[in-house]
């Protein structure tokens, strides 16, 4: 059994690699050849946090196994990531397990490559203000992903506690792109493309703060009960998502189908953009929204790029098991 330690992602996977791994998982999940298994998702009880699994199995990459990991709020003032997680992959061939993974960095990176890739298929070509809503750990991620897909001009954030908002601001000055804090009223009217990456329970984006043309990518909603927009919302944009099984029970759109704005059926794939069945945006001033749920295939397909680079640069540790 191969050991990739946390401490070794980030000098393994970049983000190009991310964003390969996920569009052809998401490609192949489309095609019907890659499936998730039903999520297993809890609060425990203890310590306020939200645990769970998440697997499935590619057949086109022989990805088989699970993250086993979830959500603790107060890891951050413990100098910890609020996200904690691990990759176990196995052998499709005999079910041994094949590999440990650290899945902490990992997630982040493949949650800003599927907001990436539903930029560089659903945004307007010509989009150049950007919108962060949220600036947690992951916003980071997010930001750096996604100013690789248009040519944003500059960048405006919101947030629950404005004086987070530093850590855009700074990365943004790193990447020579203006940054300004802004309500979300402004938001809704001057970005282009909006990323929400929050763990709230109540939206904050309303129906009456976006225009036509904006791309929407709705990436903290993976837990029943979980929100970040407003459901009619929903209702007069086209919404595409990972998977539709989690985008209509744990993802953002569980409150437009409750309420009766949208239906199942309304709900199209990613994948299928990318495979070219489905041609995405339509028209200049059409409403796009990502619901990114979270896949388990996504963590397999990127676990699995990680494990062949480890074993190929030396820095994998092999235990008998």
């Amino acid at each position: 059994m191969i050991i990739v330690p946390e401490k070794e992602i980030s000098g393994l996977l970049t983000r190009a690699d991310a964003y390969h791994a996920v569009a052809q998982v998401f490609a192949s999940m489309s095609k019907g050849t890659a499936y998730n298994f039903p999520v297993i998702r809890e609060a425990i009880g203890h310590a306020d946090a939200l645990y769970g699994f998440k697997s499935g199995f590619d057949r086109d990459g022989l990805a088989l196994g699970l993250k086993s990991g979830g959500y603790w709020p107060g890891n951050e003032a413990k100098g910890l990531t609020n996200h904690q997680s691990t990759v176990f992959l196995f052998d499709a061939d005999t079910g041994k397990c094949r590999a440990v993974v650290g899945g902490n960095l990992l997630t982040a990176l493949r949650t800003a490559a599927a907001s990436a890739i539903s930029i560089n298929h659903l945004a307007r070509k010509d989009a150049s203000v950007l919108g962060m809503i949220g600036a947690g750990h992951q916003s980071v991620f997010q930001l750096r992903a996604a100013v690789e897909q248009r040519n944003f001009e500059k960048i405006v954030g919101w947030n629950y506690h404005p004086e987070m908002l530093s850590r855009l601001a700074d990365l943004a000055a790193e990447l020579n792109i203006p940054f300004e804090a802004v309500s979300l009223e402004r938001m809704g009217a001057e970005a282009d493309v909006i990323i929400s990456i929050t763990s709230a329970f109540a939206p904050s984006l309303m129906d009456a703060h976006v225009t036509p043309g904006t791309h929407i990518a709705c990436m903290g909603t993976d837990t029943k009960g979980k929100q970040e927009v407003e459901a009619s919302l929903l209702a007069r944009a086209s919404v595409f998502t990972d998977e539709i099984a989690q985008s209509v029970t744990i993802g953002e759109a569980q409150h437009a189908i409750a309420a009766g704005l949208i239906k199942q059926s309304d709900i199209r794939e990613l994948g299928a953009v990318i495979n070219g069945t489905d041609a995405g945006r339509t028209s200049d001033d059409e409403i796009t929204i990502f619901d990114g749920t979270g896949v388990g295939l996504q963590d397999l397909a990127v676990a699995s790029a990680i494990v062949d680079l480890a074993i190929e640069r030396g820095v994998a540790t092999e235990v008998d098991f």
